[in-house]
């Protein structure tokens, strides 16, 4: 039996790369020239532009100083091709199974029925979905880099997989086959530079794991972005992640990573003014321009915090309160600021983890950072701005243990959303508006749901206008109905100047709405230097860049994912 390359215990930290980085590019500039001259009557190296603007122009493989993160070099021809490029035939999918197999090692190739399968669908996602022709489970960035020979030889598409969180079908197969890269095994610290407060990772690691390690190292820092349990580095970048700390630490988008090494997309020091910051390219980018092996994240010195719990008679004033707290001289001891509606307290109490009974009312969740004393000081200037603004109740954590318990009640949001229909299931989705808007976003798309007769929890990062919504259904028959709540709930966030996703990513189930958020300017320029750096359109099709008519093709079937 294939043994999942995940771990089930602390990763150990093994040691840097070293200078593989020239010989690995030099190595694809051979076989890129041989290529040209030795493939020339196979299927896969004949005929396209982009084939051969990759064999003519491109590089194999570019792996950075540190080892980094795999990408075509992109071509310099003026000539266009389509963003989806003509992928190989079945004979060449079959064939580069084939190769792979001979290639890596017996544990690290998988087509059993339910690995394919397993990692093209995913229980949190209801948009359509396809099982991968064949899973790898790379140990290193040479396995990785062996993959994405194979894979441009044969034009067969290549989906970047690891923690399996993600909520808009991400990480789903391609129809007509695809090769899913399983980089949860890729799940090491490589280098904690301790002096400058950074450290490399391999892109499989998790954010909870690399905390944890760094707890047990007695490292007085910490990798602030804290997106759902399970999250993975190699995610976070392609999602461009955040999380509940984002109005105090920013998301991933902010200077979170350093350097994801492209062909070095930037330097280890902690500013540069050398040309583009090709860092912020890759971050959000969703695995369709390239795969990330490693990643160096900047640490964040670790402050003592406590928790409080505010409720209210309303979400009006549940957000007034937040707005004046953010301002007020306690501003900058906020950490998180959440806030959960009255059905959101309501699921709580059925879950029944909490040791409390909440209020079934409209709350907040405050993480407040600072010494004992500093803490308690701040939390005395927030409870009198709750009592002005209306508050029914304020509770600050008694001990560190109490404040974990208060915390924990947030943080299981979708267990416990599921709790209001027995043997239910769940959509999540999330939008972002300007943070004084999100007032009436919340009231307006409360009352669109209890109009549709939909059971539904709200779970807002209230400091910087972001919010969940959970839609629990029971049935298949009810995903339509799902769909269009989500797609009302987005057109409502874009026309009060909002997104479609503040964390959760486009994938296949939010790129409808680029075109009106983005405006086809943005999203063909998007979509030019998808072209440019992925010149056959192999890194993960189909996902991120809305259909035009001039892309002239589908990589996934109709209808919804059923489970």
């Amino acid at each position: 039996m294939l043994r999942r390359a995940i771990a089930t215990s602390r990763p150990r930290i093994v040691q840097p790369l070293g200078s593989r980085a020239s010989g690995a590019i030099s190595e694809a500039r051979v076989l890129a020239r041989r290529s040209a001259s030795t493939n020339a009557s196979h299927p896969a190296a004949s005929g396209s532009s982009p084939v051969r603007n990759l064999v003519n122009l491109a590089v194999g493989v570019a792996i950075g100083v540190a080892g980094g993160l795999y990408l075509f070099e992109g071509s310099s021809s003026a000539e266009k091709t389509s963003l989806f490029g003509k992928f190989g035939t079945p004979d060449d999918f079959k064939a580069a199974i084939g190769e792979l197999k001979d290639t890596l090692a017996a544990n690290k190739v998988s087509t059993d029925p339910e690995v394919v399968k397993g990692h093209g669908f995913s229980t949190n996602s209801y948009h359509p979905a396809i099982a991968h022709s064949v899973v790898i489970f790379p140990e290193s960035t040479e396995d990785v880099v062996a993959v994405m020979k194979i894979a441009t030889k044969y034009r067969m598409p290549v989906v970047a997989y690891s923690g399996g969180t993600s909520l808009e079908g991400h990480f789903s197969g391609i129809d007509g086959g695809c090769i899913c890269v399983d980089m949860s095994g890729m799940n090491h610290i490589i280098k904690l530079h301790e002096d400058d407060a950074d450290v490399v990772v391999q892109s499989g690691i998790g954010w909870e794991d690399l905390n944890a390690q760094l707890k047990d190292m007695n490292y007085p820092y910490f990798f602030p972005l804290d997106p759902g349990p399970g999250a993975t580095i190699g995610g976070m970048v392609g999602t461009g992640c955040s999380g509940t700390n984002a109005v105090k630490y920013g998301t991933a988008k902010s200077h979170w990573f350093i350097n994801l090494t492209v062909i070095k997309t930037r330097s280890r020091a902690r500013k540069s003014s050398a040309g583009f910051d090709l860092t912020k390219i890759f971050i959000g980018a969703e695995g369709t321009l390239g795969i990330v092996t490693e990643a160096t994240l900047r640490l964040a010195p670790l402050v003592p915090t406590t928790v409080a719990v505010a409720q209210f008679p309303d979400v009006q004033k549940a957000a007034s309160t937040v707005q004046e707290v953010l301002t007020s001289t306690a501003g900058d001891s906020i950490q998180c600021v959440e806030l959960v509606d009255d059905h959101f307290m309501r699921a709580t109490n059925l879950f029944g983890q909490s040791h409390r009974k909440y209020l079934e009312k409209d709350s907040l969740f405050f993480k407040i950072q600072g010494s004992p004393s500093t803490q308690k000081e701040n939390a005395k200037i927030i409870q009198g701005i709750v009592k002005k603004h209306g508050g029914l109740t304020f509770e600050l954590a008694r001990s560190k243990e109490d404040a974990e318990e208060l915390w924990h009640d947030r943080k299981v949001a979708l267990w416990s959303g599921m709790a209001l229909v027995p043997g239910s299931r769940a959509w999540s989705t999330d939008v972002c508006v300007p943070v004084s808007r999100l007032p009436d976003l919340v009231y307006e798309t409360k009352k669109d749901l209890a109009e549709h007769n939909i059971v539904s929890t709200i779970v807002g990062h209230v400091g910087d206008g972001n919010f969940h919504a959970l839609l629990v259904f029971k049935d298949d028959e009810e995903i339509p109905k799902m769909h269009d709540a989500v797609k009302r709930m987005v057109d409502r966030a874009i026309g009060m100047e909002g997104t479609c996703t503040g964390e959760h990513g486009v994938g296949l189930g939010k790129k409808e709405y680029l075109y009106r958020e983005l405006g086809a300017g943005t999203v063909n320029l998007m979509k030019q230097i998808k072209r440019t750096i992925d010149p056959l359109g192999i890194m993960n099709p189909g996902k991120l860049y809305p259909d035009s008519p001039e892309d002239g093709f589908q990589v996934h079937g109709p209808g919804h994912a059923k489970h």
